[in-house]
């Protein structure tokens, strides 16, 4: 069935009216018709299953037959940090960081940062978009939170509980060791991991990270592309809770 964010107060009762942009796209684009059945979701992790009342371009509503916890919410809620990148590789980023599990995204100004990639305020509502469209399709609860960008120290500051900084320069710390290290305590519930943009972080962003409490590792010998990196750590952070049909 198909899945659709909706604002909590389209939800009254046992009855939700979905919004202008869900109607015009069942009707138009779905040939969606009275009786037909579609998922909603209300941001909390709650899913609802709705049979069709009315659809047309412009409105549309439907009851409400079943409710129940969504079960597309990690355990862990992870966030990533990532280095700003040019608009097409931090959307690839959002799209597939969405997918894959990921709680919060924050982009960072680094000393490499490009000038002309720092978002504008419509490049923010474009990416929410997206992360909305992917969290519908991956089967999330909820939507992901995407934070406005700030600075790298201000990052490492305000980054709480365990966390990574993957680097191309470290050699002793790898992900998998320093991810071993955190299955043999306590349960975590949080974790945060750090990319950098195009170019990387400098050798004085690692050093500020680390006097921070934040772990340097390697992601092994092939060096991955700033889009890529953030996926490929939360995935292997998701596989170690045992998130990945583990």
């Amino acid at each position: 069935m198909h899945r659709f964010f909706v604002p909590s107060e389209s939800i009254v009762g046992e009855t939700v009216a979905l919004p202008e942009h869900v109607a015009s796209q069942l009707s138009r684009v779905l040939r969606s018709r009275v009786g037909d059945e579609i998922i909603v979701l209300d941001g909390t992790g709650m899913e609802y299953v709705l049979k069709l009342d009315a659809v047309d371009k412009n409105q549309a509503s439907g009851s409400i037959l079943q409710k129940s916890p969504s079960e597309g919410e990690p355990s862990i809620a992870i966030t990533l940090y990532q280095g700003i990148l040019k608009a097409d590789r931090f959307e690839f980023m959002l799209q597939k960081g969405t997918e894959v599990g990921i709680t919060t995204f924050v982009p960072i100004d680094c000393q490499r940062t490009v000038s002309q990639n720092r978002p504008t305020p419509a490049r923010y509502q474009r990416w929410r978009k997206i992360i909305t469209e992917a969290a519908e399709q991956s089967r999330r609860g909820r939507i992901p939170v995407l934070h406005e960008a700030i600075d790298f120290e201000v990052a490492c500051a305000q980054a709480d509980g365990p966390s990574l900084i993957p680097w191309e320069e470290e050699t002793t710390s790898g992900l998998k060791s320093a991810l071993k290290s955190w299955t043999s305590g306590q349960p975590i519930s949080s974790a945060n991991i750090f990319i950098g943009p195009e170019g990387g972080f400098t050798s004085d962003e690692v050093e500020l990270a680390r006097e921070r409490g934040i772990t340097p590792v390697t992601l092994g010998k092939r060096i991955l592309r700033a889009e890529t990196a953030g996926v490929v750590a939360a995935a292997a952070v998701l596989y170690e809770m045992g998130e990945l049909g583990g």
